[in-house]
């Protein structure tokens, strides 16, 4: 007997949602007809309906009802107003497993549980688990890198399926909640930071006299090179940039001006106020 195939369902239907849904399709993890997008835009539904054949739900507790994982994919600033109007419908229940998949960032699983659990039975708070993800937008090219964090009800096989699920858009990392903030700040907020140096190497190249188009190649493609050449080596970055760093050459000249300008500790210092505002935010 084959098992039944799995449904997911997502309570908002932005960047991250379309990313996470084109992903489970690509991958074939999912069928288009197994997933039931619920957003407040209509004009969006119709868009990603069109665009990749998910269903579209009337309201969240139709797309929550009829999926056996369900992804909460609004602005975090929306996330308790949206889950104290879902909790308090009339036919709000949990009859069967159901994951729930928060992607809010700055949302704790205690607040989380306590907008959601309070309808309901001992029995039906065993059966949704609840598992807080940190994800990152190269997820919309599927190079993503998520971490989750399980709530106590969560079980093997619940971790199983929701890691399979992101695994369709990159790589899955399983952390405490307390590690959350951290996470936040090093890959959540991580692509920034590239984001950051891209820009000074791209404005370096213009005023070495090259177009900005050119800027943006010779940029980019060294960047994606750099990455691929650690991910192949295997090697730590240190030993990497030994390896291009001849004394009293030109890598050399441009790295003094790194150390001169205390670029490391810099990068430290703002990861680590990364991760403080994040602690800020989720109270």
């Amino acid at each position: 007997m084959q098992p039944d195939p799995l449904t997911v369902g997502f309570i908002g239907a932005g960047n991250m949602a379309e990313a996470i849904a084109g992903a489970l399709i690509r991958s074939e993890t999912c069928l288009p007809a197994n997933i039931t997008m619920a957003d407040v835009a209509p004009e969006r539904l119709k868009t990603l309906a069109a665009a990749y054949g998910t269903k579209t739900a009337a309201d969240n507790l139709a797309a929550f009802a009829g999926s056996a994982v369900v992804f909460l994919a609004v602005k975090p600033q929306q996330a308790a107003g949206v889950l104290s109007a879902l909790a308090a419908k009339p036919g709000y229940a949990v009859n069967r497993r159901k994951r729930f998949v928060s992607i809010c960032a700055g949302i704790r699983i205690e607040k989380i549980e306590s907008l959601l659990y309070w309808p309901l039975a001992d029995s039906q708070r065993r059966a949704m688990p609840i598992i807080r993800v940190m994800p990152n937008t190269p997820a919309l090219v599927l190079a993503g890198m998520s971490a989750m964090s399980p709530n106590r009800h969560t079980e093997k096989e619940d971790l199983r399926i929701v890691g399979s699920l992101l695994e369709s858009m990159g790589r899955v990392l399983e952390v405490d909640e307390s590690a959350m903030d951290g996470v936040t700040a090093l890959s959540g907020s991580g692509p920034a930071y590239l984001f950051y140096l891209a820009e000074a190497m791209e404005t370096a190249g213009r005023r070495l006299g090259f177009s900005p188009e050119q800027s943006a190649l010779l940029t980019l493609q060294t960047l994606k090179g750099a990455v691929a050449l650690m991910e192949s080596s295997g090697e730590a970055p240190s030993a990497l940039r030994k390896k291009v760093t001849s004394p009293g050459g030109t890598t050399q000249a441009a790295l003094d001006v790194l150390e001169a300008a205390d670029v490391r500790e810099a990068v430290v210092e703002a990861v680590a106020a990364a991760a403080r505002r994040s602690r800020e935010l989720s109270g």
